[in-house]
């Protein structure tokens, strides 16, 4: 009797972990508040002015002359922090919470409030909002003195990608045909990261246009159904279609952010709230 109670007492202290857990579940799947947001790196991008006229030059790296136009590194942190009413309702929009993004145990950087629950922040690389390889990530909302907290654990490193840097330094694409890549390999023991592609124009001044083409979710609908079906985006094989390069004669930066994805921390947050952390490479496309 004695080695059965022991034996009991076993089997409850390896089943507590899992009772907290499933408990924990169980809150945040009922919880009303949801959040999602982004944390998103851009490298500086030193593109040949000669290139971008159509010439036969590249991309230089550092200061390589009059003839290179600089578009600097840029960090860029998005959160829509809102509620919900049943579990296909819409999120609305909490205004008025204090949001802030924390790396590690650095200070927190405050995001400005944009209205409808949207809080925002970027930088060209000034001290605050820096991108951190290896880091976790918390999005913390507080609001009337609770604290909600998402976070994105151990953000990656940027994937390189051979397609997008030729011998002659940039792709050369005929205009309106699609483009596609392959991605490396997921390190051993480890999901693939999730891949997101945005297409931008450049002028010949090195000016950015509107996006021809993103996958990247922007509306709380989209980052919950990215937790639903992530697999999508974890493909081997990257197709961007043949409409985001619409203009001949174009220069185009094609974005990659390898990114991966976070959800709810406290037990007050949703458990299908997606926070996303992530770097880019980029490749610069000449349409003919």
């Amino acid at each position: 009797m004695k080695r059965l109670l022991l034996s009991a007492a076993a089997v409850a202290s390896l089943l507590a972990p899992l009772a907290c857990d499933l408990e924990k579940a169980g809150n945040q799947l009922s919880a009303d508040h949801v959040m999602v947001g982004t944390l998103l790196a851009t490298p500086r991008v030193d593109v040949s002015a000669s290139a971008m006229a159509g010439f036969d030059a590249g991309t230089f790296g550092g200061d390589a002359g009059a003839d290179v136009i600089s578009l600097p590194a840029q960090t860029a942190a998005f959160v829509f922090f809102g509620t919900k009413s049943g579990a296909n309702a819409s999120p609305s929009g909490v205004s008025g919470a204090n949001v802030e993004l924390k790396a590690g145990s650095e200070p927190g950087v405050a995001l400005t409030a944009d209205g409808s629950g949207s809080y925002s922040r970027s930088s060209n690389g000034e001290s605050g909002l820096v991108y951190q390889s290896g880091a976790t990530y918390q999005f913390i909302a507080t609001e009337s003195g609770t604290r909600y907290v998402g976070h994105v654990e151990d953000s990656p490193t940027k994937e390189s990608i051979t397609a997008f840097h030729p011998p002659e330094g940039f792709v050369r694409l005929a205009a309106n045909t699609a483009f596609s890549f392959d991605r490396a390999a997921a390190p051993a023991g480890k999901d693939r990261t999730l891949g997101f592609v945005t297409v931008v124009p450049l002028s010949s001044d090195g000016q950015k246009g509107e996006p021809t083409y993103s996958n990247v979710p922007t509306s709380p609908v989209e980052f919950l159904q990215l937790v639903a079906v992530p697999a999508t985006f974890r493909e081997a094989r990257v197709t961007i279609p043949a409409a985001a390069f619409p203009k001949a004669a174009q220069t185009y930066l094609v974005i990659f952010q390898a990114v991966r994805m976070g959800g709810a921390e406290t037990d007050n947050l949703f458990l299908g709230s997606a926070l996303l952390a992530g770097t880019a490479e980029v490749g610069i496309f000449r349409t003919n």
